[in-house]
């Protein structure tokens, strides 16, 4: 009979399964086991979970090392919040503007919301490894909501605000999510249009502005508070205390542009290891020292955001201001100014569009400020680019220009400037080091809980994404004779798995557990990572050449910076085309491109002779002056390329820019 036993499997909760013994036992044998102690009897120890589950009650191995930081004890979401809580109780955790209060929340009471919330969703039904839609903009109440759930024993689930509601409905099924949390009328509407397709879904919450109208299993924020308000403690113990670090507690959905959205299962060792790695990696300061302060505007349904704006200052004891919903409209540098973070996180476009609004302000300057301006980036770039001692013009140009600068963003006390979540442009970079302001390139996924790799003042290279997390490693898988290899990735950040989705998640994982992360990158002899494309980008020519697009795209974008976006086209073709878009004004409300030229590019087509002032006077090479100005950066462009098979041959100017509306990019 044991000897049978050696056929059971074990599936992917690491739980024995006794699939196999029905095939070799009766019916009555099989019954007999029933009376015996399973599994101590038969002297079986448990099984050892796998480094990926599928299961929303799964558990997985942990990526522990002998040494280091990858060797610390793994810790719960509430571990680490009560470990806060007890050494920062009294700080501020969250401060944000009401009209023109200022409001604020300390940890001890942030932490205490936290719980209430958690025992209002275990009132209204939250069952265990369901998730809690969170739809709205960043707030108090969707980080009270964020841990409640994770208290709860649930799962936080966000889910983009311009979700349509069928995309939200998929994200709630997949989730089985029996609350929504929406912050508005607006967004409560979505839920409506579906909620009878929703099975598991048992009450909405409305965090932001009364309810239009009272229907069943709807609340108020303050409604929903007050359900747990007087509710025991013990159950809602029992739950955290039943938490392993090693359980899921957060579900991340990929934008789903190649399919349905993934749902990235993130364990609380995800959150509070990579919380605390990068902290370390990055010098962030304790708050018995001084509290950092760290802006939250960026979606929370991105990881990126979450990390940031949540757990890794929460790990340290740091400040989080909210920003107002129209930040990305122009409110944000306001809320700067405000807050005059020590850490500011800011995507391409956002820092794209500061460089092109000081960029407007400088041209309409004096000569004399205009010269003293130039002068001064001069030095910056040529100072920060160059190894040793600064010299006594960088100090003048640091008193005349960049600390103006730097006071005019809300930027005067910050010493850490990131951008990551989408490629940057060394144009951009260059602009912001010119004035002193040197952006630290951050690269990551979902997959790995946001950041792998992260460069600081310390550790910098133009154009690279710097180092891995301490704790991590990087392999560059089937190297070509350049150094190019597929990015992997290995530490505790690694998710647990895609929900439900086995065949997703082995195509991510390799056999050793590697996250295969599909770019393209290589590395130098310092191990600092640069990113050369993504491997389904590769072209590949009628001729068999391979071809990564990226760096020639930034190439061309680089040489005319009147170009917005550049798509190089060549797949199974006989030569290499480019389709431009030119810099535009784009609608704040719907982010759709306008036919008016942004100020800066105005500006750069009077320097070229041009007198255009919209898209359609340069399109399909309308525009004299514009069409020779390309022409003589490709053809720079051309004569730096490593084969004539990458060279570009012809190229368009399309009417307009790419944009999410039209269809040409994907969120």
């Amino acid at each position: 009979f044991p000897r049978f036993l050696t056929l059971g499997c074990h599936c992917d909760s690491g739980q024995l399964c006794y699939h196999w013994l029905r095939l070799v036992l009766s019916p009555c044998d099989f019954a007999d086991l029933s009376y015996a102690q399973r599994p101590d009897s038969l002297s079986v120890p448990p099984a050892e979970p796998r480094l990926w589950t599928t299961q929303r009650d799964g558990e997985v191995k942990l990526r522990m090392e002998e040494s280091g930081l990858a060797a610390e004890p793994a810790l719960t979401v509430n571990q680490m919040f009560v470990s806060t809580v007890e050494r920062y109780g009294e700080y501020t955790a969250l401060r944000w503007k009401e009209g023109d209060q200022q409001k604020s929340l300390k940890y001890k009471d942030y932490y205490q919301t936290c719980r209430t919330a958690a025992k209002s969703f275990l009132k209204l039904g939250l069952e265990r490894y369901h998730g809690v839609g969170i739809l709205g903009f960043n707030s108090v109440e969707w980080f009270v909501t964020d841990i409640g759930a994770i208290l709860a024993g649930g799962f936080a689930v966000g889910i983009y605000t311009t979700n349509s509601p069928e995309a939200c409905q998929y994200v709630a099924e997949n989730s089985k999510a029996n609350i929504i949390v929406v912050e508005n009328h607006k967004q409560l509407q979505k839920i409506l249009q579906i909620e009878d397709k929703l099975p598991h879904l048992k009450a909405i919450v409305q965090y932001k502005d009364e309810l239009k109208e009272k229907r069943p299993n709807l609340y108020t924020w303050a409604e929903f508070l007050e359900l747990g308000r007087d509710e025991p403690d013990a159950p809602l113990d029992a739950i955290i205390a039943s938490q392993k670090p090693n359980q899921c507690c957060s579900l991340i959905y990929t934008s789903g542009t190649t399919g349905q959205p993934k749902g990235v299962m993130l364990s609380h060792d995800n959150l509070t290891w990579t919380a605390y790695s990068t902290s370390k990696h990055v010098n962030l300061t304790a708050a018995s020292q001084a509290q950092e302060v760290v802006v939250s505007y960026l979606p929370l349904s991105h990881i990126a955001a979450q990390m940031v704006d949540i757990w890794i200052t929460m790990k340290i004891g740091g400040v989080t201001y909210f920003a107002q919903p129209d930040a990305l409209k122009g409110s944000l540098v306001d809320t700067l100014k405000e807050a005059r973070p020590t850490a500011f996180m800011g995507v391409p476009r956002v820092w794209e569009k500061m460089q092109e609004k000081m960029k407007a302000v400088g041209a309409k300057s004096s000569t004399v400020r205009r010269k003293v301006a130039a002068w001064a980036k001069d030095v910056g770039l040529r100072t920060n680019l160059t190894p040793g001692s600064a010299p006594v013009s960088y100090h003048i140009a640091k008193k005349l220009v960049f600390k103006k600068v730097r006071k005019a963003l809300g930027l005067d006390r910050c010493t850490k400037c990131y951008t990551g979540a989408a490629p940057i442009t060394k144009d951009t970079l260059e602009f912001f080091l010119s004035l002193n302001i040197p952006l630290c390139e951050l690269y990551g996924m979902s997959e790995s809980s946001g950041p792998h790799t992260i460069s600081r003042h310390d550790a910098f290279r133009l154009t690279s994404c710097g180092i891995e997390l301490p704790g991590c490693k990087t392999k560059l898988h089937n190297k070509d004779e350049e150094g190019n290899g597929e990015i992997c990735f290995w530490g505790r950040h690694i998710f647990m798995g895609y929900l439900n989705m086995p065949d997703k998640t082995e195509e991510a994982l390799d056999a050793e557990g590697w996250l295969h992360s599909g770019d393209l990158g290589k590395q130098d002899e310092n191990g600092f990572l640069f990113i050369t494309g993504r491997i389904k980008e590769l072209i590949i020519t009628a001729g068999g050449e391979n071809i990564p697009p990226v760096p020639i795209e930034d190439a061309v974008k680089e040489a005319v910076p009147l170009i917005s976006n550049a798509m190089l086209i060549g797949d199974k073709r006989k030569f290499l085309s480019m389709l431009l878009t030119i810099k535009c004004q784009v609608n704040p409300d719907t982010g759709d491109p306008q036919d008016e030229l942004t100020p800066e590019a105005v500006e750069l087509c009077r320097q070229l002779g041009s007198k255009a002032v919209r898209v359609s006077e340069i399109a399909g090479g309308r525009d004299p002056a514009v069409n020779a100005a390309i022409q003589e950066g490709i053809k720079r462009v051309n004569e730096n390329s490593t084969s004539n098979a990458q060279r570009i041959q012809k190229w368009v100017i399309l009417d307009r820019d790419f944009s999410v509306g039209g269809g040409e990019l994907g969120e």
